[in-house]
């Protein structure tokens, strides 16, 4: 069963809140909120409140006996750019500098689903075996 929370324009950059998204992606949200929790950055504040909001949209989906916090898992965090707000300072000389506040979209999805959540890293490739390559017979087994 998946829940969907999302945020949208949302004050702050899209790079910043990545920041903070990459550390919690697929990890356990009780995890991901204690971590949250205690981050100095604006952006986990608001990633916080929304994946509050996306565990609250999966308890009243199931119902509080049959689903606990503790049991969800973040199945996707995407983090999209939204609309600039254009703004300028006035500067010496009659000329201005823009000011760009930029805003994001955050859109969180949990699921209760243990295997889905798990995160497969690449195999590594085999280490070469020094028999593998073919070995260079000598001299007089050529002649021979």
């Amino acid at each position: 069963m998946e829940a969907v929370a999302k945020a949208k324009y949302l004050r702050g950059s899209a790079r910043k809140m990545r920041l903070m998204a990459d550390i919690i992606r697929g990890k356990n949200l009780v995890w991901a909120t204690e971590r949250l929790k205690f981050m100095p950055h604006l952006a986990a504040r608001r990633l916080h409140k929304v994946l509050k909001a996306a565990a609250a949209n999966a308890i009243s989906i199931e119902g509080t006996a049959k689903l606990k916090a503790e049991d969800l898992q973040i199945m996707r965090l995407t983090v999209d750019g939204g609309p600039i707000a254009r703004r300028f300072r006035a500067v010496g000389m009659g000329r201005a500098y823009r000011i760009r506040k930029r805003y994001c979209h955050v859109t969180v999805v949990v699921s209760d689903e243990h295997a889905k959540a798990m995160i497969k890293e690449k195999p590594k490739p085999a280490a070469k075996e020094a028999s593998a390559t073919p070995k260079r017979s000598s001299r007089k087994t050529r002649e021979a």
